[in-house]
């Protein structure tokens, strides 16, 4: 079984990532780290660059599971790569990171973790980033 991570480099992924870590060692699991964005949108500024992939990769390392990263650059939206990840691997879990937001901020932004959550076979726990 599997636990998988909507990770993006910011403090409600990082929060998403050490939570997934805490749950897939709890529980015995693997782990699957997904950095989805839109190729042709904003969410770029968001996907990893090799740098930065490997020093996700050294970190998974460091804390004890088994785990891989997957980025998913494409024209889908962010919320079916991470819904795909978690059905190619039996995700028992998906964890996704929230961060404060304003009316129009959730409006706009906030439809990934929507569609996770309406549309996962499997539980989703959204954690929030602390300050």
């Amino acid at each position: 079984m599997t636990v998988v991570v909507g990770y993006v480099n910011n403090p409600a992924g990082h929060a998403a990532l050490d939570r997934g870590i805490a749950e897939a060692k709890r529980d015995n699991l693997d782990l699957v780290v997904v950095n989805a964005s839109r190729s042709s949108d904003r969410s770029d500024a968001y996907r990893l660059g090799e740098g930065e992939i490997k020093s996700v990769r050294d970190y998974l390392s460091r804390s004890g599971v088994q785990a891989q990263v997957l980025t998913r650059g494409s024209e889908y939206d962010p919320a079916e790569q991470i819904l795909d990840a978690a059905a190619e691997v039996g995700a028992q879990l998906i964890v996704l990171g929230t961060r404060k937001r304003t009316p129009v901020g959730k409006f706009l932004l906030g439809s990934t973790i929507q569609r996770v959550i309406l549309e996962s076979v499997c539980p989703v726990l959204c954690v929030k980033a602390s300050h």
